[in-house]
């Protein structure tokens, strides 16, 4: 099996096999959990014994079912351990503060989601003295410079948000190493189609809110590591997660551990009908812009670091220029076509689009989207697989045509 290709089977992560056993797991809904003996409590607390050994203490700390998700997470990434939390910015905010104390610095992409952007450029040196440096993640020289023995952690999204920049990963794990700083990946765009930790992250964090949930029905995340890592990250005297307490509900992990095994089915159903609603709207002449596409400056790379049988990812966009038009033709999508909704988020199973300057990445200033790539006519489609290819592309090709976008 090549390396980048997704474990096979998880199967044996879902539930206990026996004669009492269930196909799926079920759902510990105790807050608190019992010892046998009293000498096991005292362990429990001081970290001696855990899920591991079959031991709980309290569902802020772990929960049998919840505990359960993150091990199918950590499969999923390739990596020794995995904790799911109650949104993915429970999971970038825990991993940022376990890595970093008050003054230290972190290293971004310039390109992030509006809400990671805010978190560090405005929350952490407002909170806590940790101040981030922001970089083109494309530029490798750029990013081995603004790194100083003040960093900590270089933060990156496998696939940049809005602008569907490629982190070249294993450069910047070269880096990171070399720099002796560790190297945090958002995969949120890309589960299954990359695998971060394979390629060299040190820690790969998940929004399961979009493409693992599919359904746009629950808020949740999931951070995967090493079992040193999650272990800091609950431990009872400074653990951000423990501490913090954004914890994950176990009748939600019980629904998404039911979503994991067909997740590859829907992303090569999400890649393969954007793969060519961007061949159409290249061969229109629009400013497409999708990994797929032979004329995207990192498609060679992601045909290197990318798993073949998932395709590209299930976001595109397109640059009408200005903010009038792409909400001019998002109107029309929606309202006349029904093509799909204008709605922020994505990983639906419908058509979900939005305006990335004035929506998801209205935390950066105008400067700063500038220099990130982000104009005020760029529109961010997550594209659903519902409906016909060919439905969707005439109510696609007749909003183009009703806005005067094409003749």
């Amino acid at each position: 099996m090549n390396k980048r290709d997704p474990i096979e089977d998880l199967a044996d992560l879902r539930h206990e096999f026996g004669e009492h056993g269930g196909v799926n797991m079920s759902i510990e809904a105790s807050t608190t959990f019992t010892v046998i003996d009293p000498h096991t409590m005292p362990d429990l607390f001081e970290g001696r014994k855990g899920p591991d050994k079959g031991c709980y203490l309290y569902g802020r700390h772990f929960n049998p079912t919840v505990f359960n998700l993150g091990r199918q997470m950590a499969a999923l990434e390739s990596t020794e351990a995995g904790y799911c939390t109650a949104s993915g910015m429970a999971a970038i905010s825990g991993t940022v503060l376990c890595l970093c104390d008050a003054g230290d610095e972190v290293v971004a992409s310039n390109a992030m989601y509006g809400g990671t952007f805010a978190f560090l450029h405005d929350f952490l040196p407002a909170k806590t003295r940790i101040r981030t440096r922001f970089v083109d993640i494309t530029d490798l020289d750029a990013v081995a410079n603004a790194i100083t023995d003040k960093t900590r952690l270089l933060i990156t999204e496998s696939v940049s948000n809005p602008t569907l920049r490629l982190a070249n990963i294993p450069q910047l794990a070269n880096i990171a190493q070399r720099r002796g700083v560790s190297l945090v990946v958002d995969n949120t765009f890309s589960p299954f189609v990359l695998r971060p930790a394979v390629l060299g992250a040190d820690v790969v964090v998940h929004s399961i809110t979009k493409f693992i949930s599919g359904a746009s029905d629950v808020i949740a995340g999931a951070i995967c590591g090493s079992d040193a890592f999650i272990g800091e990250l609950m431990d009872l005297h400074t653990g951000p997660l423990m501490l913090l307490g954004p914890t994950m509900d176990p009748g939600i992990a019980s629904a998404l551990s039911l979503r994991i095994p067909h997740l590859p089915l829907r992303m090569a159903a999400h890649g393969e009908r954007a793969l060519e609603i961007c061949r159409r709207l290249s061969a229109l002449g629009l400013a497409v812009s999708y990994p797929g596409l032979p004329e995207h400056p990192d498609h060679a790379l992601f045909d290197e670091l990318c798993c073949p049988d998932f395709g590209y990812g299930g976001v595109f966009t397109l640059d009408l220029g200005d903010e009038e038009a792409a909400n001019a033709l998002m109107s029309s999508l929606q309202n006349e076509q029904r093509f799909g909704y204008l709605a922020v988020s994505l990983g639906y199973f419908d058509t979900l689009m939005s305006c990335s300057g004035s929506s998801t990445s209205s935390e950066m200033s105008d400067e700063g989207k500038q220099e990130a790539g982000i104009s005020p006519g760029l529109v961010r489609v997550s594209i659903g697989y519902t409906g016909t290819l060919e439905q969707r592309w005439n109510q696609l090709l007749a909003a183009l045509k009703e806005t005067g976008i094409v003749e």
